[in-house]
């Protein structure tokens, strides 16, 4: 209290605007109503923060493979994908060592226009394959030289017979493993399948060397995806097939529950499609979207349509999705 007094005794000493002054500020000080005190906020630290935009892509790259002209063409297709949805990582194409890059052959001009335009990394390779009666397997396994890029932390493989619809760079960032996949959630059974149309490989020699070790002893009926599930399907990362495995046959399905997860979720096509990522085009007897597959056939085997119990109105929207995904690819293709 004593000190207090003589504070007042020397502000009546004081020239009476600078009293008034210093009376109003004691008041915001110790009054109980004064405005809070901001709090001080640490600087954010962005590496930790945003990790997409810290990173250094270079250390990855979407990974793809050629083994016909056809496959080539899509491959070209999913670099145009990545470059117009600005995806970050780099990219790499495998392509048989014998095709020209130099000519002006239809495969020359589709690898220049990888390398000029949309940034790829050219990678003439040696095929690795078997004898099958189906060609478009034939020489699947040179998918697998993806293991053997270890000039790249992670390299992620999509197969080119399909539609990118968002970039997938978030993957590159998950915890480390020899390869990350998602389950083939069309088999309808309890044990553990996993796809290998999407890989997130993490390249190694010692990984490639078992790799092709399996593939030495592989017999024809032996695919790549059975030499991945033999390898790696007790230890591999599980990747969510939603949203990044959706195949264009489940827009034909009655019965959703196996893509869907659960029983209880409601199947809406829009919705699906809404947050998916990559659509593999699978949907025997359709053919690949770059082969003319009967009106006959697709009348036959297109989605069914619904009917509103309310209205009664016909809801065809799973139909009008799938028949877009075809008619899109070709207009794409050919420009």
């Amino acid at each position: 209290m004593q000190c207090k007094a003589v504070q007042l005794e020397l502000l009546v000493r004081r020239r009476p605007r600078e009293v008034i002054i210093l009376l109003i500020t004691v008041f915001l000080f110790l009054s109980p109503f004064s405005l809070p005190r901001t709090s001080y906020n640490a600087p954010v630290n962005t590496a930790y923060s945003n990790p997409i935009q810290s990173t250094d892509w270079s250390r990855f790259a979407y990974v793809q493979y050629a083994t016909t002209t056809d496959y080539l063409c899509n491959s070209v297709m999913i670099f145009e994908a990545l470059t117009r949805l600005k995806s970050k990582a780099e990219r790499l194409l495998m392509y048989p060592a014998y095709y020209p890059v130099d000519e002006n052959s239809i495969q020359g001009q589709l690898l220049r226009k990888a390398r000029d335009e949309y940034g790829v990394n050219l990678m003439p390779v040696q095929l690795h394959g078997r004898e099958t009666e189906d060609e478009t397997w034939a020489y699947s396994y040179t998918k697998l030289l993806a293991f053997n890029q270890t000039q790249y932390d992670r390299v992620l493989s999509l197969d080119s017979d399909a539609t990118l619809l968002q970039p997938m760079d978030e993957l590159f960032l998950l915890p480390s493993s020899p390869v990350a996949m998602p389950r083939a959630y069309w088999f309808n059974t309890t044990d553990l399948r996993l796809s290998s149309q999407v890989m997130l490989v993490q390249p190694s020699a010692f990984e490639f060397d078992r790799i092709m070790k399996s593939v030495d002893i592989a017999g024809p009926s032996t695919y790549d995806m059975d030499i991945m599930n033999n390898l790696y399907k007790g230890n591999a990362l599980i990747l969510p097939h939603r949203p990044y495995d959706l195949l264009t046959g489940e827009f034909r399905r009655e019965d959703h529950s196996l893509y869907m997860g659960n029983s209880l979720e409601q199947w809406d096509p829009s919705v699906v499609l809404e947050e998916a990522k990559y659509i593999h085009f699978s949907d025997w007897p359709i053919l690949k979207p770059w082969f003319q597959t009967s009106e006959e056939t697709i009348e036959a085997q297109q989605p069914t349509c619904n009917t509103n119990t309310t209205t009664g109105e016909e809801i065809c929207r799973a139909r009008n999705l799938w028949r877009e995904f075809y008619s899109e690819f070709v207009k794409r293709r050919k420009v």
